[in-house]
């Protein structure tokens, strides 16, 4: 999974909380955000992890982009630096006090409680049975992640930029193929211990070896983590790695290595293993919820990367598998901050006393610049599904149109890319300079491709057009599948199985005409939902015909973002976030040529040649998507304006700070 305030930038894999009911899970080296809970993956939002610092990389593990040498003059190689950018000049020089978003004048203190709307890795917002974030076993409770530093972290105010964390100073080899860090003195995990080399060492090769698939898939060009005495450690990378890669990994959080001296490193539990980070796990109760209480004696506090940022004493998340249990705590005060993933609820359950009394605040805020990913995923490990005339006929039993109007309230966009919300979306026809690109994979592409792009269908808002149902039926029986007595089946006499896995109940009212609309067609189509675990379970084995994903992808995708969702590496990869199962050459080829830009400017035009080929394939099927999160929050916060337009989900927890003289107004102190 992407990602909080720095490493929230990455996974949003991340799960997202904006979509109809419960769309945003996956949880992946992306950031998943519950922004939009309609596709949900397990609930991905993409993450981030820290969102601030672990998620940034996570899923999302997607902040940066492709980056040549050439754009490096100004970071003289085997020269210590205090920050690295992929698209140039750093925006805050080496004596930097704090972020511009930051607000080193904030009062500390307070409390805010909160269901998170994204989460990151095996994190799961419904329940949570382990501490321990960093491998696929198990669930771990989002924001766990703010028990750790990192080498580096990424600014919100920026593309693509990380300064040193744990690290004071970075050196880059001629080759761009070793990093070497020298750490902070004063570094220190939360049980007093200083943070060594050997714990860097120890955490990057633990996450190649043991740790969880977005962990591993990332790191899986590191070729060594050596500690070069306690205040040093270098990092090599194969020659293959792109930089931008490279920059997403440094914001992996830091363990203790001592901790795991007589510990497996996969062990699960409620012993929390020791960080360098701002917050410590406080009161808990498993499943139900958890607090996170600032450390008193964090070392960082006075860091520019830390200074003005994490204001509140207490964050408690509450654990919910009931939506509209969820929304009720929220409306007695028990909960402080919502951000709203139902667009039922927000257009019909945010007129209770305390909004009209003003005491809530109901606000829509605009979402970051990053690639909005919400999609289907129809399983190609099984056969029927790997034919695109399937997977167009099936797309075309969803009726948007009438959807929005009867269940979204007008509140959602029908999504025709991967990547929307982004400059990454093609347009029209290609132009001449991405046939340049495309041209040499005539033949191995659609020929689709090459004429105006695949939009979504519009249909007439009945939700039962017919015209688009007989479209699809035509699909299938050219796909070899015909109705007999009813019910759609192929030359075997084996009938077609559509089962939509789901783990929110609020996808069953949203997607029941979508259901419906199957049927008619003669598909034995059925909404199975399960409970967090077994969701999990399922998804990491690809257990399921037909699931629903969403993240975001930060604001330059990076290679393993890409292979992540879309190459053929990671296709038979247990717990990967490629669920449909792809493994096509030529997607490969424009994911290489992705990675091989020498400039924005060219990554860009890459990614919509990429983007013309998935939408002509449709191997991940778009759905909806929204350009704002949604939130309500009871009015005693104070807050930065505008917000900060990259990274991955929006932290308050992490931007915002508790006004003890509106909290009295309001009474909610």
């Amino acid at each position: 999974m992407v990602p909080r305030r720095h490493l929230a930038r990455l996974l949003e894999p991340v799960r997202h909380a904006g979509a109809p009911a419960g769309i945003y899970q996956h949880r992946p080296l992306f950031l998943v955000d519950r922004g939009s809970r309609a596709g949900r993956g397990r609930a991905v939002t993409a993450f981030s992890f820290s969102r601030r610092r672990f998620g940034q990389f996570v899923l999302a593990l997607g902040g940066a982009a492709a980056l040549p040498a050439e754009l490096f003059a100004q970071t003289p190689a085997d020269t210590p630096v205090h920050g690295l950018s992929a698209f140039g000049d750093l925006k805050y020089a080496a004596d930097f006090k704090a972020f511009a978003y930051a607000n080193p004048d904030a009062p500390s203190g307070g409390r805010m409680a909160m269901s998170a709307p994204n989460w990151t890795l095996n994190q799961s917002t419904q329940t949570f049975d382990t501490f321990n974030t960093f491998v696929l076993q198990g669930n771990a409770p989002p924001r766990i992640e703010m028990l750790y530093d990192s080498l580096m972290v990424s600014s919100l105010d920026e593309p693509a930029s990380f300064y040193g964390a744990l690290a004071e100073s970075v050196s880059v080899s001629p080759d761009r193929n070793a990093f070497t860090f020298r750490l902070r003195r004063e570094a220190r995990f939360s049980n007093g211990a200083p943070v060594t080399a050997a714990d860097v060492a120890f955490s990057y090769q633990s996450f190649k070896d043991k740790g969880h698939p977005a962990l591993a898939i990332a790191l899986a060009d590191m070729k060594e983590a050596t500690a070069e005495g306690d205040g040093t450690v270098r990092l090599v990378f194969t020659s293959g790695k792109a930089f931008v890669d490279v920059l997403s990994v440094l914001a992996f959080p830091i363990v203790e290595a001592a901790h795991f001296a007589s510990r497996d490193f996969a062990s699960g539990g409620f012993e929390p293993i020791p960080g360098s980070g701002r917050y410590a796990v406080g009161r808990f109760a498993a499943g139900n919820f958890i607090e996170y209480e600032k450390r008193a004696d964090y070392w960082a506090k006075d860091m520019p990367f830390a200074r003005g940022l994490d204001h509140f004493q207490t964050i408690r998340l509450a654990f919910f598998r009931d939506r509209q249990v969820d929304l009720e705590n929220f409306k007695r005060g028990d909960s402080h901050y919502r951000e709203e993933a139902t667009s039922k609820s927000w257009a019909t359950e945010y007129d209770f006393p305390a909004v009209r009394e003003k005491k809530v605040v109901k606000r829509a805020f605009e979402r970051e610049k990053s690639a909005s990913f919400q999609c289907w995923a129809l399983n190609q490990r099984r056969e029927r599904f790997r034919d695109a005339r399937v997977r167009r006929a099936i797309n075309l039993c969803f009726d948007f149109e009438w959807t929005n109007a009867k269940v979204f309230y007008e509140l959602y966009k029908h999504s025709d890319s991967c990547f929307e919300n982004s400059d990454f979306k093609a347009v029209g026809r290609p132009g001449p300079e991405e046939l340049a690109i495309l041209e040499a994979l005539r033949g191995k592409v659609p020929d689709e491709v090459f004429g105006d792009v695949w939009t979504q269908p519009v249909s007439d808002g009945s939700g039962n057009d017919r015209r688009k149902l007989r479209e699809a039926y035509e699909l299938l029986q050219a796909a070899g599948w015909t109705q007999r007595n009813g019910r759609l089946v192929n030359a075997a006499g084996e009938p077609f199985a559509l089962e939509y896995l789901i783990d929110d109940p609020g996808f069953e009212r949203v997607y029941a005409k979508f259901i419906e609309n199957c049927r008619r067609l003669g598909i034995d189509a059925r909404i199975r939902l399960v409970d967090a675990s077994q969701y999990q379970n399922r998804q990491n084995g690809f257990d399921y015909d037909m699931i629903g994903s969403a993240m975001s992808l930060g604001s330059t995708p990076t290679r393993d973002t890409l292979i992540g969702l879309f190459g053929s590496e990671t296709r038979d990869r247990p717990g990967s976030y490629n669920l449909v199962g792809m493994g096509d050459p030529a997607v490969d080829n424009l994911i290489d040529t992705v990675v091989a830009a020498k400039s924005r400017e060219a990554m860009t035009l890459a990614m919509r040649c990429l983007d013309r080929v998935l939408r002509a394939r449709l191997d991940w099927i778009p759905n909806i998507h929204s350009d704002e999160h949604r939130v309500a929050y009871w009015d005693r916060f104070g807050f930065r304006e505008p917000k900060p337009e990259y990274g991955l989900g929006f932290p308050v927890e992490s931007l915002w700070w508790y006004d003890e003289a509106k909290a009295k107004s309001i009474g909610r102190t």
